[in-house]
C-alpha cells in the first residue's frame, strides 16, 4: 500500500511559472522519439509508468516483441520474474472509454486469472483497426500523441521466430513536462 500511495503523488500536474504542465512519456529509440499521453483514469498505471521512467528502469531494455498489425512491446521480456514479482504487479484499471485503438499504450500481463498487469512491460497497438479483443483483459493507460510512424517502422523490422527484432531496438524512456499550449497541437488538451 505504501508503494501505491507514493506513486500516485508522482503523477500529479505540476505548476511551473504559473503555467500548468503535464507529465508526458517520451520513448526514444534509434528510429526516433515517441510521445505518449498518460490517462488520469488509470492513476496507478500512470504513476507506475512515471516512476519507472524517472528511475531509468527501461533504459537497459528493448522493444522485444514486434508484430505488424498487432503491437510493439517493450520492457522486460516475457519471463516468470516479470509476471510473479509482487513489486511489478498492478491491479487492472479497466475503463470502457479506454480501448485498444491504434496507438493505445497498454500494460503487458500473463494469463493470470486476476488480470494483474506486469508494470515492467508495455505495448503500443500498431493495428490501424485496433485490437479490441484485448479490451477488458489488458489495461490501456495511455496513447501515442506523436510518433506512430516510428512504431510502424519498428514493427516492420526483420525479426526471428518469436517476433524479436534481429537488431535490438533499445529504449530510453523519460518523462518530460509540456504545457497545455504545447499539447494543443496533439489534440489532447483543449
Amino acid at each position: 500500500m505504501k508503494f501505491l500511495l507514493s506513486i500516485v503523488l508522482i503523477g500529479t500536474i505540476i505548476q511551473c511559472n504559473g503555467q500548468k504542465t503535464y507529465e508526458i512519456g517520451e520513448i526514444k529509440t534509434p528510429k526516433g522519439a515517441i510521445l505518449v499521453w498518460l490517462h488520469d483514469e488509470t492513476p496507478h498505471h500512470k504513476a507506475s509508468f512515471i516512476q519507472l521512467a524517472k528511475g531509468g528502469y527501461w533504459d537497459s531494455f528493448t522493444f522485444n516483441r514486434v508484430i505488424p498489425n498487432f503491437v510493439a512491446q517493450g520492457g522486460c521480456p516475457d519471463t516468470p520474474e516479470g509476471f510473479n514479482d509482487p513489486e511489478f504487479l498492478l491491479e487492472p484499471e479497466f475503463n470502457d472509454a479506454l480501448i485498444h485503438n491504434y496507438g493505445a499504450l497498454g500494460a503487458g500481463r500473463d494469463g493470470n486469472p486476476l488480470k494483474l498487469s506486469a508494470r515492467c512491460q508495455f505495448y503500443i497497438v500498431q493495428n490501424k483497426e485496433g485490437e479490441h479483443r484485448l479490451d477488458g483483459d489488458y489495461t490501456v493507460f495511455g496513447k501515442v500523441i506523436k510518433g506512430m510512424d516510428i512504431i510502424d517502422a519498428i514493427v516492420n523490422v526483420e525479426r526471428d521466430s518469436i517476433d524479436q527484432p534481429l537488431i535490438p531496438i533499445p529504449l530510453d524512456v523519460n518523462i518530460i513536462e509540456m504545457t497545455a499550449k504545447e499539447l494543443q497541437k496533439y489534440s489532447v488538451i483543449n
